[in-house]
């Protein structure tokens, strides 16, 4: 279970050069942008950071946002609704928890 401080760690912006560079797209700072983000992400470029060999969304959330749950949620999402899914889920009980 998630407290009330991790919840507001998870949502804030992470620092300039922890930032996620998307393929020929925007610059994201938090999970909330990435929320925003996925839905009219192309699917090359959606294929470019999720792909049989790595998942880039799961790696940046594990390592710099520090949300292990998202991170191994993401990991079973092949697809960008299956990934927008859970990111939507996680930032809306985020938001709640932090207050």
């Amino acid at each position: 279970m998630v407290t009330k401080d991790e919840a507001k760690k998870y949502l804030c912006d992470v620092a300039p050069e922890q930032c996620f560079w998307v393929n020929n797209g925007p610059i994201l700072k938090n999970m909330e942008e990435l929320a925003n983000t996925l839905p009219d992400m192309a699917e090359d470029t959606f294929r470019h950071h999720v792909n049989n060999e790595k998942n880039d969304f799961s790696s940046w959330v594990r390592d710099i946002i520090g949300d292990a749950k998202l991170a191994n949620d993401l990991l079973s999402s092949k697809n960008r609704d299956s990934a927008l899914k859970k990111v939507r889920g996680r930032v809306n009980s985020l938001r709640k928890k932090a207050g």
